[in-house]
């Protein structure tokens, strides 16, 4: 079992990492799942005591206030106090959104997170970022709040179908090129099937932690991990909107294609990032960007009235704050 140590709270990788959560240490415990985490990953874990189970919809379109209604009414009908907690067995979307119940209900009860898909393990589950869809803006309500733990079980990942797998790797992609080009250059030379899964999630999560670690609130270099994110967003807030919803990762690939296109890369590197992407991954329509406007002007990071984006001066290397007009785009 490994252990990486963020500011105040640790991410522990292997199996049985569970077990080193002090579950006597509450007065209750609520574990909340979707109907595939209910089937797939509940069975695994340690029975709990004084503990129930709160079922919400699977699916980034139950990511919204009236789901978190839900949550808050199962918590309050059950009597759980401020010493409680919120146990988030999932993915990318029970991790954000029970994180923020877990933070807003009676001010505050901890919470951990136990993710269950490549995409959480290797970028939602740490760093506090907790939030919600907004009138299909995408993370529109949320605030920083770090949980008590992280756990991660790569046993989860064999209950994933290979669509949700390659869809969590985009994050590992973007990982490699706004930080570590030794990353990229392996993620090159091995063929997804054959990737060590314990050995590229440990590396991603040591990234991220170093990053946020040194900006938790994202004022400056947190900015970093923004990349593919703000076209990303808006091609999920898009598709959202046409009652069609993606999966995250494949927003974020084809962000990282339309952000490498306007980033200070050499035509040699933006052709090498492009070919990889779309060899190895298929992904939906790509919205032309007039169908994106609305979206981009509503993008939380915008600043001065423009949208501001997070790009590669070199594979391995981002730049931030880059500011760009609608027109420019």
């Amino acid at each position: 079992m490994k252990e990486i140590k963020s500011s105040d709270y640790s991410v522990w990788i292997g199996d049985h990492s569970f077990s080193k959560l002090n579950i006597s240490a509450y007065s209750k415990i609520a574990i909340l799942v979707d109907e595939n985490t209910k089937r797939y990953c509940f069975p695994k874990l340690q029975k709990l005591e004084n503990s129930i189970v709160i079922e919400i919809k699977s699916g980034e379109e139950y990511k919204n206030i009236n789901t978190c209604n839900f949550i808050w009414e199962q918590l309050t009908e059950h009597n759980f106090d401020r010493n409680s907690l919120l146990i988030n067995l999932g993915g990318g979307v029970i991790g954000d959104m029970g994180g923020l119940c877990a933070s807003t209900y009676k001010r505050g009860i901890d919470f951990v997170q136990i993710p269950t898909t490549l995409l959480s393990m290797v970028d939602a589950s740490s760093g506090g970022k907790v939030g919600i869809n907004f009138n299909q803006f995408k993370n529109h309500i949320g605030l920083f709040n770090n949980p008590k733990a992280v756990f991660i079980s790569i046993d989860f990942l064999e209950s994933l179908p290979e669509n949700q797998l390659k869809s969590g790797f985009a994050e590992v992609v973007k990982h490699a090129l706004i930080s570590d080009n030794s990353l990229w250059k392996r993620l090159l030379s091995i063929p997804f099937v054959d990737l060590d899964w314990e050995d590229i999630i440990e590396t991603s999560v040591h990234i991220k932690n170093k990053i946020f670690s040194a900006d938790p609130f994202e004022k400056g270099e947190r900015k970093k991990l923004n990349f593919g994110h703000t076209f990303g967003h808006a091609i999920e807030s898009y598709y959202l909107e046409k009652g069609t919803p993606i999966l995250h990762g494949e927003a974020v690939f084809m962000g990282m294609i339309l952000e490498t296109e306007i980033s200070h890369l050499s035509e040699t590197d933006k052709n090498e990032i492009k070919n990889y992407i779309l060899s190895n991954f298929a992904l939906p329509y790509t919205p032309k960007k007039y169908n994106l406007h609305k979206f981009l002007i509503n993008d939380k990071k915008n600043q001065s009235g423009k949208i501001n984006f997070s790009l590669l001066n070199k594979i391995g290397n981002c730049t931030i704050d880059n500011l760009f007009s609608t027109d420019e785009l």
